[in-house]
C-alpha cells in the first residue's frame, strides 16, 4: 500500500510538532507494510527524492509565502504524478493552498485529512477561506483527529462527526539519541538536576509570557529550550521581571534536549490558546516519565495530562495559578515521581507510535475496501 502525505513544511527544512508527527506515521505505518511518500515544499528543494527513515521525501519549489501558508507553482504537477502512484493520499490539515491543489488536479483516489488544528489567529482571512475549506473537508473521506478532546470542542470538527476518527499522535522512544555520560554530566554540572523544563518553537500561543509571569516570586530553576518569533520579548520580559533563575538555552539538537528530559524534575507547557492542538514536547515529558504542568484549553495537552494523575492542568492564563501548580510540584517530589509514573504508564498505554501505526494502518486498509466496493 502506498500512501502519500502532503504538508507545507517537512524535514529536513524544518522540524515543528506537525512536522514530527509525520515523520512518526510514515516510520510506524512502514512495520505494518506502509510504503509512505511525502510532497512538501522547499526554498532549495532537492532534484531527487529525499530518503529519510523509510520513506521517501519529494520536495517542490516554494515561491511565495503568505500569511504561514506557503504557495508553489510547480508543486501541483508533482502532487499530480506523485497522486496517481498513490493508493491513499493523506493531507495535512490547515494548509489553504493545499485545499487549491487537491481541487485544481481533481484528484479522485481515497484520501484522509489528519487534522491537526482548528485556524485561531487569522480570523479574517478565515472568513475568505471558509467556502473552500468547507468544500475541501466535505470531499475528504475520512478526517482524524489527534484527541477526543479536540473533536468535542472544535466547531470545525461538530460538522463532520459521522466521518472523523479519533487517532492519537505517537512517538517511538527507540528513535530518540540515549545522551552519553559525559553529555549528561555537563547539563547537571550547568543546571543541577532538580528545574522545570519548557521544549518548544517560541510562538504567541505557548503561553511562554505567562510561566515568566509566574516565576515572579519564586527561586525555582527554570530551563527554555527553543527559539522563535518572540524570542526578543521574552528576553525583554525576563530582564524587565528581574527573573535570576532563568535560562534560555536555545535551540539544541536531539542528544541535548533528551539529556534535559532526563535530568527534569518536570515540565510546564503553559501554551493558553487552542492554537495547541496536542503538544509533542508536552507527550515527550510524558514519554520520559516527568509530572508535567499544562493548562486547560480543551485540547490534546489535556488528554496527554490528566490533572491530579500524570500532572496539574490551570486554567489558562493565569499565571497565579501556574506558580501554584509549579510550588505544588516541588514541595512535594514525591507525589511530582508518582504523577511522572503514572505519565509514563499513560504513554505506554495510549502513545506509543507503534499503536499509532497500527491504528491508521487499518483507517487506509478501510478505506480502500470501501473504495473497492462501491466500485464494484
Amino acid at each position: 500500500m502506498r500512501v502519500l502525505h502532503f504538508y507545507k513544511t517537512y524535514l529536513p527544512d524544518s522540524m515543528g510538532g506537525i512536522e514530527q508527527v509525520i515523520f512518526q506515521m510514515c516510520e510506524s505505518s512502514a512495520r505494518h507494510g506502509v510504503d509512505s511518500h511525502v510532497l512538501t515544499l522547499s526554498p532549495a528543494p532537492s532534484p531527487v527524492p529525499l530518503h529519510i527513515g523509510q520513506h521517501q521525501v519529494h520536495q517542490a519549489r516554494l515561491d511565495l509565502q503568505l500569511a504561514s501558508s506557503g504557495f508553489s507553482y510547480s508543486v501541483i504537477k508533482q502532487f499530480r504524478e506523485l497522486a496517481a502512484e498513490a493508493d491513499i493520499v493523506n493531507y495535512h490539515f490547515p494548509w489553504p493552498f493545499m485545499d487549491v491543489v487537491h481541487f485544481c488536479t481533481a484528484m479522485k483516489k481515497p484520501c484522509v485529512v489528519s487534522y491537526h488544528s482548528d485556524i485561531i489567529r487569522q480570523k479574517n482571512l478565515l472568513k475568505l477561506y471558509r467556502p473552500l475549506m468547507r468544500r475541501f473537508l466535505d470531499s475528504a473521506d475520512r478526517i482524524v483527529a489527534a484527541s477526543p478532546n479536540y473533536l468535542h470542542t472544535s466547531d470545525v470538527l461538530q460538522a463532520y462527526r459521522e466521518k472523523t476518527r479519533v487517532i492519537t499522535y505517537g512517538l517511538d522512544k527507540a528513535l530518540y539519541p540515549q545522551p552519553s555520560p559525559e553529555r549528561q554530566a555537563q547539563w547537571r554540572e550547568r543546571l543541577g538536576d532538580r528545574f522545570f523544563l519548557f521544549v518548544g518553537v517560541m510562538r504567541y500561543y505557548k503561553g511562554l509570557h505567562i510561566l515568566l509571569e509566574a516565576m515572579q516570586g519564586l527561586n525555582y530553576p527554570v530551563v527554555i529550550v527553543g527559539a522563535g518569533p518572540v524570542e526578543a520579548q521574552l528576553h525583554a520580559q525576563a530582564t524587565a521581571l528581574g527573573l535570576q533563575n532563568l535560562h534560555f538555552l536555545g535551540r539544541l539538537g536531539d542528544e541535548d534536549k533528551v539529556a534535559l528530559l532526563e535530568l527534569s524534575y518536570a515540565v510546564v507547557f503553559p501554551s493558553h490558546l487552542r492554537s495547541e492542538a496536542f503538544g509533542i514536547s508536552l507527550l515527550e515529558g510524558a514519554m520520559y516519565g516527568k509530572p508535567m504542568i499544562s493548562s486547560e484549553i480543551g485540547t490534546g495537552t489535556s488528554y496527554i495530562n490528566i490533572h491530579g494523575e500524570t500532572g496539574l492542568v490551570v486554567p489558562p492564563s493565569n499565571p497565579q495559578a501556574f506558580r501554584e501548580a509549579m510550588r505544588s510540584l516541588w514541595e512535594n517530589p514525591v507525589r511530582a515521581a508518582e504523577m511522572g509514573a503514572k505519565a509514563q504508564a499513560r504513554y505506554r498505554q495510549l502513545f506509543t507510535a507503534d499503536e499509532m501505526g497500527r491504528k491508521w494502518t487499518e483507517l487506509y486498509e478501510e478505506l480502500l475496501e470501501e473504495k473497492t466496493f462501491s466500485y464494484a
